[in-house]
């Protein structure tokens, strides 16, 4: 075996079809493309939604519903969260930038903390939002809650 006789596994390589290369190639004439129409045409492109000239269907449907630009989004941290943070970190104050510390908001997240869990450790708890449950736990395991 030389460099001048190696060969790729035959059926491994094939060559690409040569499109609008004349009749000789089988592939001259409309070049694959059909008879005439857009399709045909150099530069085509089909416009999104468009359904070859019927009413598309985001024009057939009505429109409904809307975007209320009032809206206050909350990242929900639950108090078993809390609980188990507060175990593993012996902490006794939460704050935003613990939870971004720990993965558990993002900078720029309003926090609102939720009730669902039991919280025993007695911290002091600052966040934007704070369900009444949440509030109560947090009172009751004689911390404090702090509204940012």
């Amino acid at each position: 075996m030389n460099l001048n006789n190696l060969t790729p596994a035959k059926g491994s390589t094939h060559h690409d079809r040569r499109l609008a290369r004349g009749t000789g190639s089988g592939f001259g004439g409309t070049s694959t493309r059909g008879h005439k129409g857009a399709k045909s045409r150099s530069g085509y492109s089909k416009k999104f939604g468009f359904e070859g000239g019927q009413m598309p269907i985001q024009r057939r449907l009505p429109k409904f519903g809307f975007k209320n630009i009032n809206r206050v989004e909350y990242k929900a941290v639950n108090i078993s969260t809390l609980q188990s943070l507060a175990e593993k970190l012996n902490l006794t104050v939460v704050e935003p930038a613990t939870l971004v510390e720990n993965g558990l908001a993002s900078n720029n997240d309003l926090v609102k903390i939720l009730g669902n869990g039991q919280l025993t450790a007695k911290l002091e708890v600052k966040a934007h939002a704070f369900s009444k449950s949440a509030q109560a736990a947090i009172e009751a395991a004689n911390g404090s809650v702090v509204k940012l």
